[in-house]
């Protein structure tokens, strides 16, 4: 499923148009990203939690050349699926 599956999928389900949802998605994705680039966690109860990780520098290998080299430490997002998510997935 892609961003227009879903938005599409939403739309049928709230009865709103598909341009009103595309706005309405795009404004809640905005906002985690928001949220995470602030270094906030985003926890939506029942389904997950959005947050991010601080990666350590280290030493990686460049596999074409094979030359070491240094990746800097950096920040990931991270998403952690609640129990109500890991519940339907199982099933």
């Amino acid at each position: 499923m892609n961003k227009s599956d879903l938005v599409r999928k939403v739309a049928q389900q709230t009865g709103v148009t598909n341009k009103e949802c595309e706005v309405i998605v795009g404004a809640v994705f905005e906002t985690i990203k928001q949220a995470l680039e602030a270094g906030e966690k985003v926890q939506i109860a029942g389904f997950g939690t959005f947050e991010t990780k601080e990666r350590a520098e280290r030493t990686a290998r460049n596999p074409v050349t094979g030359d070491k080299i240094v990746v800097p430490r950096h920040r990931v997002p991270i998403f952690k699926a609640g129990s109500g998510l890991k519940e339907v997935v199982r099933s």
